[in-house]
């Protein structure tokens, strides 16, 4: 999710908008009603970490996936 706001009121909330930014949230800022920059959480390599962790618990719920199956998908609108 985004929020666009402009130059004055950034400079007016900047505490307030790095807060949301740090939620996760990316912050547009705009001069008039044109957008000039974006302000965006840094990952950490926590954040990947956990990334991971949740990818390795989903896929050990999932089954076994065979060579044929995967043969399968590469082919699919091969043909």
């Amino acid at each position: 999710m985004s929020t666009t706001v402009k130059i004055s009121e950034a400079k007016a909330h900047l505490s307030e908008l790095l807060a949301r930014v740090e939620a996760g949230e990316d912050v547009i800022i705009a001069r008039g009603n044109d957008p000039i920059v974006r302000l965006s959480r840094i990952r950490k390599e926590t954040d990947r970490q956990i990334l991971l962790e949740e990818v390795r618990a989903a896929r050990s719920k999932m089954h076994p996936v065979t060579h044929e199956e995967i043969m399968t998908w590469r082919d699919e609108g091969r043909r």
